[in-house]
This record gives C-alpha cells, structure tokens and sequence, in this order.
C-alpha cells in the first residue's frame, strides 16, 4: 500500500478549531512534497495538550482512502 509520512507541528489551539467546528479537516505536506488533507478526526488519539507533535505514517489504498495513520517512533 502507498504510504505517506507527515511531519506535523499543530499546537493545541489550533486543533481547537476542529471542537469549535470550524475546521474538519487538517492539510499538511508530506516529506516528498505532497499536500494531503485528512480528517481531523483521525489525529484525535495523537492530542495532547500541547497539540499533535510529531512524525507520522499515513497509509492509503490506490483509490487514495485513508487506511492507517500511526505514530512513527
């Protein structure tokens, strides 16, 4: 499967846009250069206070649906 790995810097307040409902989706570019927008709702596990920190692994089947998102460690 086609994987995608995110570097992602998002502070919390900017997060909170998504509880407010005024955003629903997060656009970041990926490590090759890639613009990729994925529901909000699957980085809610990697929230902590200080936001989603961190790099991740995005997987997607060919039809570009999203399958897994992990924390790379």
């Amino acid at each position: 499967m086609p994987t995608l790995v995110l570097d992602i810097a998002l502070s919390a307040e900017q997060f909170l846009a998504v509880y407010q409902g005024r955003a629903n989706r997060v656009l970041v570019r990926s490590r090759d250069g890639r613009r990729v927008s994925v529901p909000a709702h699957h980085f809610r596990p990697f929230l902590t206070h200080e936001g989603i920190h961190g790099s991740f692994a995005l997987e997607f089947n060919a039809a570009g649906e999203l399958l897994k998102l992990q924390r790379l460690a």
